[in-house]
Order: structure tokens, then sequence, then C-alpha cells
């Protein structure tokens, strides 16, 4: 881990945004469709914090038997395509995007395409023109081939890539990559985000692109308040 700081001193050649907790918030709409799932299948409440971050499948292969997974996978995409209306921009996305709109700049989602798409369109998010999902891998979250789909399709070394994620597995996912990795604390408690640099959301830094590459910049925050990093020697 190279610390804030030092990734504040870098320069890359793309910036592979994650999508859910990131870019965007679906929180109250995943836990209010996974609710529905669980009730119609009858199974208890499913811990969504220790599965966030890795494909809808990869749930469902874990607690259903496997003759019931591709129908139960249809209904869950089903449900989640229902539950919409309340999907919101994080706060400094929509500039970070805007900021990158020349630059070389992805999205690695563990939706499904259909999933991405809509939540998107909801949010009335500007995606970058390459988007990885989870219909495009074999192995999601926390496996790095999203990550290394994503480089290659920006045609780039993952090593040059920054990656941003709220996310455990999307992290581990990043750091196996051989990513750089900035964290936001959006949905998981920052103890148990292992990154290189980690703010409290994308509002907090700047992306500055020139014919150089992209720098990350932090942005001045009010008295009392400070940007978090984990020590270098973690």
């Amino acid at each position: 881990m190279v610390g804030l700081d030092q990734l504040a001193n870098e320069v890359f050649e793309a910036v592979i945004f994650d999508l859910d907790g990131t870019l965007i918030d679906s929180t109250p709409a995943v836990i209010r469709a996974w609710d529905i799932w669980t009730s119609e299948y009858g199974l208890p409440p499913i811990d969504l914090l220790t599965h966030h971050g890795t494909p809808s499948a990869s749930v469902v292969r874990a607690v259903m038997p496997e003759d019931l997974q591709e129908s139960a996978m249809r209904r869950i995409t089903e449900i989640e395509l229902a539950n919409l209306h309340d999907i919101v921009v994080l706060p400094g996305a929509i500039e970070a995007l805007a900021s990158l709109a020349k630059a070389k700049n992805a999205i690695a989602t563990s939706c499904t395409v259909p999933l991405a798409a809509a939540r998107i369109a909801a949010s009335h998010l500007e995606p970058p023109a390459v988007l990885v999902t989870a219909d495009d891998v074999v192995h999601g979250k926390p496996h790095p081939e999203p990550f290394l789909l994503a480089a290659r399709r920006l045609g780039v070394d993952p090593r040059h890539c920054l990656v941003v994620e709220d996310a455990p597995s999307g992290l581990e996912a990043a750091r196996a990559a051989g990513c750089f990795t900035l964290a936001v604390v959006t949905t998981t408690p920052r103890e148990e985000l292992y990154a290189d640099g980690i703010v409290n959301d994308l509002s907090e830094v700047k992306f500055q692109a020139d014919g150089d590459g992209i720098r990350l910049k932090l942005v001045d925050l009010p008295t009392g308040a400070a940007h978090q990093a984990r020590p270098t020697s973690s």
C-alpha cells in the first residue's frame, strides 16, 4: 500500500470505477430486492454486507440447490430491475466522470448487463464507453478478471490503472490485478477497507487528465476533517 499522499503523486494511464456504492447509491434498492427474493423462496435474510461487491449469481449459488439456481437467478434479476426508483448518484461521481471524459476510464461492475444499464439510466449517470459486467467474465470479484478485462479493453497495463471501489471484494480483485486502489467509505466501515488511499466519497478528490496521464488531486477539506490512508507498512 503506497498511502494516499503517494497516490496523489502517481500518474495513471486509466481509472476504473466500480458502480454500486462507488458511483451510485443503490443500497435501499438492493436490500429491498433481496428481501423480496428471500421471502418468496422461504429463505432467511441474507447478510448482504458479506456478499457486497460480488455477482448476484455467487449469492444465489451459495444459498440455493443447483436445480433451482437458474430460475432463482432469473427471479432476482426481475426483482432488481423492478426496484430502481430510489437509486441516486453519489457525491463527486458526476464530476469525476466528466473530468475523465477525454481520458481512459471504465466501469467494472458485478451487475449483469441489463441491471447495470438500468441502474445507470435510473441514476442519470453518464457512463464511460467501456463497461465490464458480470456477463463479460467467467470469474467475478474478488477474482481479478473484471479489472484485467477492463484494462485490456482500455489498452493499458493494469499496473498503471487506478481502481476506485467501496467493497472489500472489489479491492481484493483490484490488488490481485496489480492496480492501485482508492477506497470510498460509502457502504463498508473504514477499518475493513484495505487500499492505497481512503476517502469518504469522490467529492474529496479530483481527477486531472492531460497528455501525460491522469493525476489524483486531493480536495481541501473543512477544518477538522482529514483524508485517511492505510499505513504504508500494511
